[in-house]
């Protein structure tokens, strides 16, 4: 399947709708620099204290005159799946289980994002990792229980006369593990709910003061006891569970507001930033420029989006968001980017990928991205945020008008790209230039407009040297018609310049002269 996910990721940058043109030549998987972060590697197996039979060994000796009295059940099974393709990927997808690639019982030697079982092959998905409460209904895909597992939960720490807190300190004590339990339990009276806040900073806005990264996924575990949550608009986190031990922190980089920002590795639909080790009592973090890279870039984009979908809201700019489960790729060493809508049916369900993958399309379709983020060029906050904008304004004109209009627009870039030798848009001749016309004019107009909400100053031009004009949009809407008028009237069957102004004039006849005028002004 490795050769199939090749093709598919050459094919979605030969139909990039970009901004910037394709760098002829880049290899699409990380070209001069590794796409991924390094794996994680792993060092020597441990004794996993919450197994049943270690939990049992614990209860007797803290409470000797009790143990015969409770019966210590398994609560939760410690499993490993090994899908074997997209359908058992969406099995397990249905089934809530929070997967994770790397084993939770062994020490970690040196952290990563990512990790792949060595006897697995390249280019199959790894065993996923997880833990799922005594009677899961397992689907039917190659599974193996490794220990079952009694984990205390919050409302039965002290139950039946029973410090479970203590029976747990006590089980990471027998097991070998009594130096992962943080000093900081027994300083504050007991087991600590993490919390903390995420936040990163725009060198250009709010002074310079770190904001927060929002609505993003921190996830905590020590050994197979997990919590996860969102940080709130403020970059904000409390976890629901609490800990005594030591955890390992890490950024997912799934969003509440519906989208995630993957290509880690092709099959996992959001990418990971690990945190490091830290106390029960939480980590914070604020991420700059100077941060590692790649999770700067994670960050600003995951902000970006944010703060795109918020504004799309009936109280602010009231036009349709991105659809919902929105893929987003970053490619760290190429420079184009695009709204290729792959993952939500544009192009995949069409005769192009087809051809080319046959019946691997809808595998394809599965794992493929909505919008790329080519990143190479872009090392600041301001030009990140700004690629982020224009690409998930298509994204919204995508809500609007559907999978045909994205296809004959998708098209019309890839054709007009081979035919003038690297020319992205075309000259405007061409037979379904007005797709291209509409959907650019649209997403340079927002772009530049939310840039000065952000930013300040002057509207920036962005797109006024091509042969569309986004300046139609600027000069109504310096007249009165706010950009939820301009979208309203982005329906499937505004195809052309000409289209446009007719929606305009039908759907505001009391800005009629104003439309005529500046249609006037650049040619229609």
């Amino acid at each position: 399947m490795r050769g199939k996910f090749i093709l598919a990721l050459t094919a979605l940058v030969m139909l990039s709708c970009s901004k910037e043109g394709l760098s002829q030549g880049e290899d699409v998987r990380g070209g001069r620099r590794n796409v991924p972060h390094e794996m994680i590697v792993l060092g020597k197996r441990l004794e996993n204290p919450y197994k049943t039979t270690n939990m049992a060994k614990a209860l007797a000796s803290v409470y000797p005159t009790k143990a015969g009295l409770v019966e210590v059940k398994p609560t939760d099974l410690y499993v490993r799946f090994l899908p074997a393709d997209k359908e058992e990927v969406r099995l397990l997808e249905k089934t809530g289980a929070v997967l994770i690639d790397h084993p939770l019982d062994y020490d970690i030697l040196v952290e990563g994002d990512w990790y792949h079982d060595p006897e697995v092959p390249d280019g199959k998905m790894t065993w996923q990792y997880a833990v799922v409460p005594v009677g899961f209904e397992f689907p039917d895909i190659e599974y193996e229980i490794i220990h079952n597992c009694f984990i205390p939960d919050e409302a039965a720490m002290k139950s039946d006369g029973i410090d479970w807190e203590e029976v747990e300190r006590e089980a990471y004590r027998l097991t070998g593990n009594e130096d992962r339990i943080a000093q900081s339990a027994y300083t504050k009276g007991g087991k600590i709910a993490p919390s903390g806040r995420i936040t990163i900073v725009d060198d250009r806005a709010n002074g310079g003061k770190p904001v927060g990264l929002s609505g993003v996924r921190v996830s905590c575990n020590s050994f197979v006891r997990f919590a996860h949550t969102y940080t709130d608009r403020d970059g904000y986190y409390t976890m629901p569970k609490t800990f005594s031990a030591n955890l390992r922190y890490r950024l997912v980089f799934e969003n509440e507001k519906g989208f995630s920002i993957g290509l880690n590795l092709i099959l996992v639909p959001a990418s990971v930033s690990t945190l490091g080790k830290g106390g029960p009592e939480g980590v914070s973090e604020t991420i700059t420029s100077g941060s590692e890279v790649k999770l700067f870039r994670r960050a600003v984009v995951n902000n970006a989006a944010y703060d795109y979908i918020s504004r799309c809201a009936y109280d602010d700019m009231n036009i349709l968001p991105p659809p919902e489960d929105l893929r987003i790729w970053i490619f760290h060493s190429a420079e184009a980017s695009s709204a290729v809508m792959a993952h939500h049916g544009a192009v995949v369900d069409g005769n192009f990928f087809s051809a080319i993958l046959g019946s691997f399309a809808p595998v394809v379709k599965h794992f493929l991205p909505d919008i790329t983020i080519g990143a190479d060029d872009k090392s600041d906050y301001a030009s990140i945020c700004s690629t982020v904008y224009h690409e998930l304004a298509h994204a919204s004109h995508f809500s609007s008008v559907g999978t045909d209009y994205w296809d004959r627009y998708v098209r019309h870039i890839a054709e007009s790209f081979i035919r003038t030798n690297g020319l992205m848009y075309g000259t405007g001749q061409e037979s379904d230039a007005g797709y291209c016309e509409i959907g650019e004019m649209w997403a340079y107009y927002l772009e530049s407009m939310m840039y000065k909400d952000r930013y300040g100053g002057s509207v920036p031009s962005f797109g006024s040297s091509y042969w569309f004009y986004p300046q139609i949009f600027r000069y109504v809407d310096d007249r009165g018609l706010d950009r939820s008028d301009i979208f309203s009237v982005l329906v499937p069957s505004v195809t052309s310049r000409a289209a446009l102004k007719s929606a305009l004039v039908r759907a505001f006849p009391h800005k009629r002269t104003v439309i005529e005028q500046v249609f006037g002004r650049y040619g229609n």
